[in-house]
């Protein structure tokens, strides 16, 4: 048997395999497919005070290697998400983690104080690749002192784990991953979508209505790969790994180079139950190379050296 248990502060998972917010829907979409207690974890689409209607279409586009969204943070909004979506996800046994989205410190804050008195919540992922309107639109992890600040707020208003999910579209994101785990973080998840842009060369106009959207998929692997690995040499509280992740070889690249947990979020709309594939082959692995729990391979990766003749 391998132990398949991961942790992000408090928080024991069954497993080290969630599924990303905005590729999971509410879950209950899913629920017909296969059994989702089965995951680690199920992080929601992202929740704000108010109810969003989203961007206009066109706001996805599939692309070479991935796809292109902008959806817009479309959602019920918290009231509604509690009264609505809550009760099917407390019925679940797998952990549930809330995404939280605003477009100011306080409105995150008031998210979190809605849902404190609410079972079934298991812990808080803080989506700060929302624009932050009274910095200008910069997202809220572009800025160290503003992810401290934002972070440091929601801690005090809550004992549940929190995670602060980063944008990779900054110079150095381990600069912004240590802001976020001065202000108390538990975790951090990276990376979020890279900018990217497509274009209907007959219309000239971009395929998606709001122009630039997030980039997602199997191309974006490496990035993700490369700025986990720098997050993981600079800060020490657990990492999310996310980023094309579309088979067990990919989870267990993102094991190695220091992810504790990853997430699974483009491959959901390929195909819903490649979580389960992802679980079964990092256990498969672990037994075949005797590796008692899968945690033995967070941080793992091997250096070249001289004179090294290892396999």
């Amino acid at each position: 048997m391998v132990d398949l248990s991961a942790k992000i502060g408090d928080l024991v998972l069954q497993n080290p395999v969630m599924v990303a917010s905005g590729t999971f829907g509410y879950a209950s979409e899913s629920a017909d497919l296969f059994d989702l207690n089965q995951l680690g974890g199920i992080v929601t689409k992202s929740i704000s005070l108010n109810p969003r209607a989203g961007n206009p279409p066109p706001r996805i586009f599939e692309v070479a290697a991935g796809m292109l969204n902008s959806i817009g943070l479309a959602n019920v909004g918290v009231e509604a998400f509690i009264a609505e979506k809550l009760p099917f996800l407390r019925s679940l046994q797998t952990r549930i983690i809330v995404n939280i989205a605003g477009g100011t410190a306080e409105e995150f804050v008031r998210v979190v104080e809605h849902l404190e008195d609410e079972s079934g919540i298991a812990a808080y992922e803080l989506n700060y690749s929302c624009p932050n309107v009274r910095e200008g639109g910069l997202e809220f992890s572009q800025d160290p002192s503003v992810t401290q600040k934002v972070t440091a707020q929601v801690r005090r208003v809550t004992g549940r784990p929190v995670i602060a999910k980063l944008t990779p579209n900054v110079t150095r994101v381990s600069t912004i991953a240590r802001a976020a785990r001065d202000g108390g973080a538990d975790a951090v998840s990276l990376i979020n979508t890279l900018v990217g842009l497509a274009i209907d060369t007959e219309t000239r106009r971009p395929r998606i209505y709001a122009g630039k959207a997030g980039y997602s998929g199997p191309a974006i692997k490496p990035v993700a790969l490369a700025k986990v690995f720098e997050v993981a040499q600079e800060v020490d509280i657990p990492i999310i790994g996310i980023g094309g992740i579309f088979s067990s070889n990919d989870a267990l690249e993102f094991l190695i180079a220091g992810a504790s947990v990853i997430q699974i979020g483009t491959a959901n709309f390929v195909d819903p139950t490649t979580g389960i594939r992802v679980i079964k082959g990092i256990e498969r692995y672990c037994a075949e190379h005797e590796l008692p729990a899968c945690a033995e391979l967070v941080g793992s990766l091997r250096p070249w050296c001289d004179n090294d003749t290892s396999s």
